[in-house]
């Protein structure tokens, strides 16, 4: 039976002096100096700026058209935004196959991308973008910065899973967004941590 343990090449001392990145050593709780919020919202908008200016890429082919993915020209920033906590209301219906972006309008910040196939229920209990979205938004309020955390659904996804997560991925790539696991490494992880009650 396997294990899903994995040893450290370091000791426990080792880890705990190693100065891996100031954003995943931070106490949780600890507030996040208002100087080093605007320069880490100002990187990731910078980047996605350029991303979004950025004329589409298209791969040639020889012999047909090829079929290019919507990831290629979806402008999370242009869908029509809904606030946060949207979940909270009474729905008649569970949705649609969605994909969702949560979005900083003050700054221009795409914050997250994620999929559902009931775009009317996915955040229902414990989601844990919704802790980080928390704690980002304590982060403006502790310096008095402005800050408006949306949501906007594209509802044109796929019924099959795994076609929409590979489209989820390639928007996760593709506009690095820094709530997303897979950016982490690029962006650091300043609002990953602490408890949200569902």
């Amino acid at each position: 039976m396997a294990s899903d343990y994995q040893p450290s090449l370091l000791s426990e001392a080792d880890l705990r002096a190693a100065d891996v990145s100031w954003a995943y050593n931070r106490p949780v709780g600890s507030a996040m100096a208002a100087d080093e919020l605007q320069s880490w919202k100002q990187r990731v908008a910078q980047y996605q700026a350029a991303v979004r200016s950025a004329p589409p890429v298209a791969q040639g082919t020889l012999f047909e058209l090829a079929e290019s993915s919507p990831a290629s020209t979806l402008d999370p920033f242009a869908l029509p935004p809904r606030n946060a906590e949207f979940w909270r209301g009474q729905f008649q219906e569970s949705g649609v196959p969605a994909l969702y972006f949560v979005v900083d309008h003050e700054a221009a910040v795409l914050l997250y991308v994620g999929e559902t196939v009931k775009s009317n229920q996915r955040w229902k209990g414990v989601h844990d973008c919704k802790r980080y979205i928390l704690s980002y938004v304590e982060a403006h309020r502790a310096h008095g910065l402005a800050v408006a955390v949306n949501i906007g659904f594209w509802p044109f996804a796929e019924r099959d899973r795994k076609a929409r997560q590979t489209l989820e991925l390639e928007l996760i790539q593709r506009w690095r967004s820094p709530f997303n696991k897979e950016n982490w490494v690029a962006w650091g992880t300043p609002f990953v941590g602490g408890k949200l009650e569902a």
